[in-house]
């Protein structure tokens, strides 16, 4: 709908609807997951039994709390462990593709443009059985021909590292490669005019221009690693992220401790998106 152009009440006030329905069906399950992580009950539905915090900060079952469940604690760090692992090789990869498409013209350009977006369209479990046959394949063979056991390509955290990888760092490509394209090449050429070396200009020149959308690919790149469930799930080994964890719990029956988790990573997603704008802002 267009503000400039009148338009008739009854089709004003229908679009009104439309956007309050949409947002309420976005909040809606976000709000019921937090409402019953306070719920004094086993089980995290009606009726009410009454508001508590034990599912944060209990310490005696049935009723153990997040910050004393080791389970959910290691997970979440191993979880956190993942997400930076990822976003540092994804930040820095994505960098250097985003100087490789934008500034070089060379053959097959547009073919390795294509295989770079191709693991955004291949669902993620079908993208992690691809990567645990392709390694599994390669970590077999080197055993057979060479006694070699390469465990690095067996399910574990290098393997989850590395199929998250494929796909996050080409989202972090185009985000910095968007950013990249709006900037004045003539500022490089004035410092090179200037005596600057190239790699010092793009440090002290190109680099900071690019700041902005180098925090924002790493906080997306962090986030996306952090809740990402299909590619993980194939590749996890006994060391179980956040979201592998919670799916083995839920498969126990749920209770209102995943509730408390779920809040947890609401209000820490909510405030690493607001340290992402408020940086880009400034």
């Amino acid at each position: 709908m267009i503000p400039t152009i009148p338009q008739n009440r009854t089709i004003r006030a229908a679009y009104m609807a439309y956007v309050v329905l949409f947002f309420l069906y976005l909040a809606l399950p976000l709000a019921v997951v937090a409402v019953f992580a306070f719920n004094d009950s086993q089980f995290p539905s009606l009726p009410w039994e009454g508001f508590t915090w034990a599912w944060f900060f209990g310490d005696e079952r049935p009723m153990i709390g997040v910050f004393h469940e080791r389970p959910i604690l290691r997970a979440i760090g191993t979880s956190a462990f993942v997400g930076l692992c990822v976003s540092v090789l994804a930040v820095a990869v994505g960098t250097t593709n985003a100087f490789l498409f934008n500034r070089y013209e060379f053959r097959g350009r547009g073919l390795l443009y294509v295989l770079m977006l191709l693991p955004l369209v291949i669902p993620g479990i079908v993208l992690g059985i691809s990567i645990l046959v392709f390694s599994s394949t390669v970590a077999n063979a080197a055993w057979d021909m060479a006694n070699l056991d390469l465990q690095a390509l067996r399910p574990g955290l290098v393997l989850v590292v590395l199929g998250q990888f494929s796909f996050i760092t080409t989202i972090a490509t185009l985000v910095i490669a968007a950013r990249l394209q709006k900037f004045d090449r003539t500022l490089e050429e004035a410092a090179l005019n200037l005596g600057a070396g190239r790699l010092t200009a793009v440090r002290t020149i190109t680099i900071p221009f690019l700041m902005p959308a180098i925090v924002g690919a790493f906080v997306v790149a962090f986030l996306m690693s952090f809740e990402n469930f299909n590619t993980t799930l194939m590749l996890v080994g006994s060391d179980a992220p956040l979201t592998i964890a919670m799916f083995d719990r839920l498969k126990e029956g749920s209770t209102p401790l995943l509730n408390a988790v779920s809040l947890l990573l609401m209000v820490g997603s909510s405030l690493l998106a607001l340290v992402m704008i408020l940086f880009q802002r400034r």
